[in-house]
């Protein structure tokens, strides 16, 4: 993609690659820090990559190195400073879009849009609050990816090589506390083109030697982060998704156990493994559980469905979590099969007295009925979606676990 300027003026070109636009940016100017984090994570959430100004004359750096497409200007920017930016658009020949957010009736939100487009500037309609995300997306849509994936998928070793890669985290909840008591760490690849790709689209398969340096990025990033976390809310319990072709290679496994914290207040890191390589790997992960355990690390088995059966009798089950597939779970409140299944995988874990988490609840109706019937933990987009490190970070301090309606 490329920007030319001509005579000091900035002006971009409408690029696109293939069907889809290249990733939109936008600058947030606001005068207040918690207002400027509001609107930046609704628009990252949008699929836009964000900066942020707090005035006026800091908006001419973002213009020559962030180059965005959308400039939002907010509720707490006085009419004079919103004149100044408005002026330093109008004098870089800003092309992209300007979008004012106010009080409803503001006499400075009409100032801004009427003055704004006495400069010539492609003003929006401005936006009034409060308003909904799906509001403010109506807005913008025309600046949105047309596209939700690329193609070609994304090459993990070039992601890897590139430093694209981050982990994003969603809480796990305490189904009858309400408290947020651990995460699942989701890797991501942040493309320069694409945005945030998800891992359908780089994720090898596991017999894939590239598998093995993805699954140490993983590790190793989730142990940074556990350290973010510590800083920044407390003590985080992490679990991490890896295959068995990394459980197999007793080198790897060596390898984690001595990549593990030996701060007093990490309580251990937990895998995930899918239900189906569990089953067709049983004696291999029973070894594998037992011998992990001892260094501080256990073994959930996660996407358990109509396959519980053949975890059933086991003589030894050194395993620390189940975890229902999504499917079983989504729409329970008025599925009597579904409500079946997840009863079921519910007493064999009360049989080996071990936990079980309820993935994919996205309504208060599941979350009612996953409580009632006995699961320990609950996790979905009801409690939070998955989200970038630091934006987890803040969205555990400010933000309800359960917001009322």
């Amino acid at each position: 993609m490329t920007h030319p300027t001509r005579g000091g003026n900035l002006a971009r070109t409408n690029t696109t690659f293939g069907r889809r636009k290249v990733v939109p940016r936008v600058c947030v100017a606001d005068g207040k820090k918690h207002l400027r984090a509001f609107l930046t994570d609704i628009l990252e959430d949008l699929g836009f990559v964000t900066s942020e100004c707090a005035k006026a004359d800091d908006l001419e750096e973002i213009l020559a190195t962030h180059l965005p497409d959308l400039v939002v200007i907010g509720v707490s920017v006085d009419g004079i400073e919103a004149g100044r930016i408005l002026e330093i658009l109008a004098r870089r020949e800003f092309v992209g879009k300007v979008l004012a957010i106010g009080a409803r009736e503001s006499i400075i939100v009409k100032a801004v849009r009427q003055l704004g487009e006495e400069y010539g500037l492609a003003m929006l309609p401005p936006l009034t609050t409060p308003f909904a995300a799906g509001v403010l997306r109506e807005r913008v849509v025309m600046l949105l990816p047309e596209d939700p994936v690329p193609s070609p998928a994304v090459h993990v070793a070039e992601a890897l090589h590139a430093g694209w890669l981050e982990l994003w985290y969603q809480p796990k909840i305490d189904a009858r506390t309400l408290v947020r008591c651990g995460a699942e760490a989701l890797v991501r690849v942040r493309h320069p083109t694409w945005g945030v790709v998800p891992p359908a689209y780089f994720v090898p398969e596991g017999d894939d030697p590239h598998f093995r340096h993805l699954s140490e990025f993983l590790i190793d990033r989730a142990m940074e982060d556990w350290r973010y976390l510590l800083e920044k809310q407390g003590p985080t319990e992490l679990s991490i998704n890896l295959p068995v072709s990394f459980l197999r290679n007793h080198q790897a496994v060596h390898d984690l156990c001595q990549r593990i914290p030996a701060h007093p207040a990490f309580a251990g890191l937990l895998i995930e493994v899918k239900s189906t390589e569990v089953i067709d790997n049983l004696k291999l992960l029973i070894d594998v559980a037992r011998e992990v355990r001892l260094r501080n690390i256990a073994i959930s088995i996660d996407d358990v469905g109509a396959d519980w059966p053949a975890l059933m009798g086991l003589e030894t089950f050194p395993f620390i979590e189940l975890k229902v597939d999504r499917q079983f779970v989504a729409g329970c409140a008025n599925d009597r099969l579904k409500q079946t299944v997840c009863r079921s995988i519910i007493e064999l874990a009360r049989g080996y007295g071990i936990r079980i988490v309820a993935e994919g609840i996205e309504t208060r109706a599941d979350f009612a009925a996953a409580n009632e019937m006995g699961f320990d933990l609950v996790q979905g987009n009801l409690f939070g979606k998955p989200v970038a490190l630091k934006k987890f970070a803040r969205a555990a301090l400010v933000h309800p676990v359960l917001a009322p309606q």
